[in-house]
């Protein structure tokens, strides 16, 4: 049987430098077009800070593939026009969407983040899948 862990699920968990980011990714039937190549996903995140020291999200990396190998990058300030943040033991959570020329793919990526007193640092979004129902993996 192939091992599970290596396949992406819509499900990530990553932490790093004590800041944990939580995604949830589902395929949004409403919003989407297959006529039109046109997939659109929701995914959820929640960015908790587990360390001792107060820090502030800054700006996103998102790194989107297709089924067909094609990459989108998209880089900016904040998430969802924010740029929250967390004290120690707080979390920030929102919802946004990614669309998609093909029934699935895959997102992953980075938050750059920097401490109360300006020292900036990156941490992971681990990678999780997008999948449309009813589609062969």
């Amino acid at each position: 049987m192939a091992d599970q862990r290596s396949k992406p699920t819509p499900v990530s968990d990553a932490v790093t430098n004590q800041i944990r980011v939580e995604v949830l990714s589902r395929y949004s039937p409403e919003n989407s077009s297959p006529q039109g190549s046109q997939w659109i996903f929701q995914y959820t995140v929640r960015i908790t800070n587990q360390g001792a020291e107060t820090v502030q999200l800054i700006s996103r990396h998102w790194i989107i593939t297709d089924a067909l190998d094609h990459v989108d990058e998209v880089r900016g300030p904040g998430v969802i026009g924010e740029q929250p943040v967390l004290a120690p033991g707080e979390s920030f959570k929102y919802s946004s969407w990614c669309p998609l020329k093909t029934p699935t793919g895959l997102m992953r990526g980075t938050y750059q983040m920097i401490h109360a007193d300006g020292r900036p640092f990156d941490i992971e979004i681990a990678a999780f899948a997008l999948r449309a129902p009813y589609t062969v993996h």
